[in-house]
């Protein structure tokens, strides 16, 4: 497996991104995420979008990091939250959304974020386990989600 940064809006990422976003639906019956979001907001070093290719080449795992500051969404000053992590099907169990994690995390430490936050929900126990094995804890909601009683927001100082 090979992991590079690329830009949102790469071809590949917005492939992950359509199906990332089926998967949120299928498990959530609605529309997917629908948190705005603009290419810029991935650009070093205020953010970092990674892609993860199969030996084949092809597209199979993505994440990223966007900076935050204290807001009315319930953000802090210095921090950098976790979107679209997603591991194609076929793909999973074999450790990739663990490394991107691992990769996303150091990126933003070294960029001076003080904090990774997270939003996830309830229908992926998948995800829950992930961030709660890399040491997240549960933290007050933030974001758009915040007042979904199926979300469920995280956080791990960097």
């Amino acid at each position: 497996m090979r992991i590079v940064p690329v830009h949102f809006d790469h071809p590949d990422a917005r492939k992950l991104n359509d199906e990332v976003q089926l998967e949120y639906a299928e498990r959530y019956g609605d529309e997917g995420d629908v948190t705005p979001l603009d290419p810029s907001m991935f650009t070093p070093p205020r953010g970092l979008y990674l892609l993860a290719y199969d030996d084949a080449e092809t597209p199979v795992a993505t994440g990223g990091w966007r900076g935050q500051e204290q807001n009315e969404e319930g953000y802090t000053d210095g921090d950098a939250e976790l979107k679209r992590m997603y591991v194609v099907r076929r793909a999973r169990g074999q450790g990739l959304a663990r490394r991107i994690l691992a990769e996303l995390e150091s990126d933003a430490r070294a960029a001076g974020r003080k904090r990774m936050v997270l939003e996830t929900g309830t229908m992926q126990p998948e995800a829950l386990a992930l961030y709660t094995s890399s040491g997240y804890a549960p933290t007050q909601k933030f974001g758009l989600y915040r007042f979904e009683p199926q979300s469920r927001c995280f956080a791990k100082h960097l």
